[in-house]
């Protein structure tokens, strides 16, 4: 007769564990570089940046070799004034370049993807980088958006997205999605968004648009899960020139579950 196979004693089992990480996360829609004074200026855009020392970064309308913004590669150009690794996301070919959107990281980049939505008045993409963080190793996505135009088209890609990073394969690491909305609070995007993501909480201080007159709440950071996110911090800036929203800054503890412990 075979013996039966024991259980091993509850000391030899893994152990679970967690690890953690910070993450500093700034999402700015930079209005292709030109202020309120009408001036384009990608220096005052980048000593912001440098100011608020983000690990991460997803800046809305930027521009790559442009007529009106005088063929500068933004992106580029951001990445070698702030010292930041950076990733371009093109939406559509514009006054001979493209017109799209940005990542910055201070973090190793493990993989990006410009992911395609729902055309709207204007073609749209979400861009996403995988991140790795230097202390621990463990990594993070990063998901950077600007919806547009109507509701109904602005709901189509949103959908659209969640439903992409559902059926990644790695679908539940870390995901932060933050950028410029063009929805508020209590719209479909945001009420359907709310059931799906965890919304960072702005408290009184919330209103994003216009930096010079802030009116509307349609800038967000949201993570998933939520068990895996905890806000440390979030400001929004008081900068009414450099562009026509507010930055919005968020510093998380970024929690790694390892049910088999530590490596």
């Amino acid at each position: 007769m075979g013996l039966a196979a024991c259980a091993p004693d509850a000391a030899e089992r893994p152990v679970a564990s967690t690890v953690t990480d910070t993450l500093r996360v700034l999402a700015y829609n930079i209005h292709h570089g030109e202020g309120m004074d009408s001036v384009i200026d990608l220096d005052r855009i980048a000593a912001l940046i440098r100011d608020v020392n983000p690990d991460v970064v997803t800046l809305q309308e930027v521009d790559s070799v442009v007529t009106r913004t005088n063929g500068v590669d933004q992106a580029t150009e951001l990445g070698r004034l702030t010292g930041m690794t950076p990733v371009y996301g093109r939406f559509m070919p514009y006054q001979g370049g493209a017109y799209g959107m940005a990542l910055l990281s201070r973090w190793p980049i493990r993989s990006t993807e410009n992911h395609r939505l729902p055309d709207g008045d204007e073609p749209r993409t979400a861009l996403e980088m995988v991140v790795t963080s230097p202390n621990t190793g463990r990594d993070v996505r990063v998901v950077g958006i600007h919806f547009y135009r109507t509701e109904e088209e602005r709901a189509a890609q949103a959908d659209s997205l969640d439903a992409r990073l559902e059926r990644a394969a790695d679908a539940g690491i870390p995901t932060i999605l933050a950028g410029d909305f063009n929805s508020e609070p209590g719209t479909r995007v945001i009420e359907e968004r709310a059931a799906r993501w965890t919304i960072v909480d702005k408290g009184e201080d919330h209103l994003t648009f216009s930096s010079f007159d802030p009116v509307r709440e349609i800038d967000f950071v949201m993570v998933r899960p939520a068990g895996a996110f905890r806000v440390l911090e979030q400001r929004l800036l008081d900068e009414p020139v450099i562009s026509d929203h507010r930055p919005v800054v968020v510093e998380f503890e970024v929690v790694h579950s390892d049910p088999g412990g530590d490596a």
